[in-house]
C-alpha cells in the first residue's frame, strides 16, 4: 500500500506544536479547591450528574498543590488565612491559574471586617472573578470555560522561562 492510499484510507490532519500544547493544557485542568466557606459547598457541586465537570476534563479535584494547576478560592478569607493560601498557590507548578468564587472571595462580601481580606486579588492574581453569594454551580462551570480559553490563547514559547530539562545529561 503506498503513501497516497494509505492517507485516504486513515487520513490525517496537520497542526502545529502550540496548538497541540495548548489543547492538552486547556482539556486537563486540574483544580484544587480552597474551599475556605459556604462557597465550597457549590463548588462540590459541579461534580454531580447534573453538571458534570468531566465534561470538561477538570473532574479530579487534586488536594495537593503539586498536581494542581488551577486554584479554586471559595469563601471569606481573612488576613491569618491569607499567608496559608499564598503558600499553597507559590507551591503550584507554572503555569497556573486562579479563580475568586463568590462576592467574599472578589470582594470581602458582608465581611467588611478588620480581619477580612477586601478580595484577593490584593495577593494573588485572579484570572476570573465569579459573582454571587454563593454562584451557581453552572456559573462556576462557566468561569472553567473562561480559563480553559485563556489557557487556550497562551502559546507555549510564553513559558520559555520556565525551568526545562537537561536531555544531555547522564542520569
Amino acid at each position: 500500500m503506498g503513501l497516497e492510499a494509505k492517507l485516504q484510507q486513515d487520513g490525517f490532519f496537520t497542526t502545529t506544536i502550540d496548538a497541540i500544547i495548548s489543547w492538552a493544557r486547556k482539556s486537563s485542568v486540574w483544580p484544587m479547591p480552597m474551599g475556605i466557606s459556604c462557597c465550597a459547598i457549590e463548588m462540590m457541586a459541579v461534580g454531580d450528574p447534573k453538571y458534570d465537570i468531566a465534561r470538561f476534563g477538570s473532574e479530579v479535584m487534586r488536594f495537593t498543590p503539586r498536581q494542581s494547576d488551577l486554584m479554586i478560592v471559595a469563601g471569606t478569607v481573612t488576613y491569618k488565612m491569607s499567608h496559608v493560601v499564598k503558600k499553597i498557590y507559590d507551591q503550584m507548578p507554572d503555569p497556573k491559574w486562579v479563580i475568586a468564587m463568590g462576592a467574599c472571595t472578589s470582594s470581602g462580601g458582608m465581611y467588611r471586617s478588620y480581619s477580612v481580606v477586601q478580595g484577593i486579588d490584593q495577593f494573588l492574581p485572579v484570572d476570573v472573578y465569579l459573582a454571587g453569594c454563593p454562584p451557581r454551580p453552572d456559573n462556576l462551570l462557566n468561569a472553567l470555560m473562561q480559563v480553559q480559553e485563556k489557557i487556550g490563547r497562551t502559546k507555549a514559547r510564553d513559558f520559555q522561562d520556565l525551568p526545562q530539562p537537561d536531555f544531555t545529561k547522564q542520569y
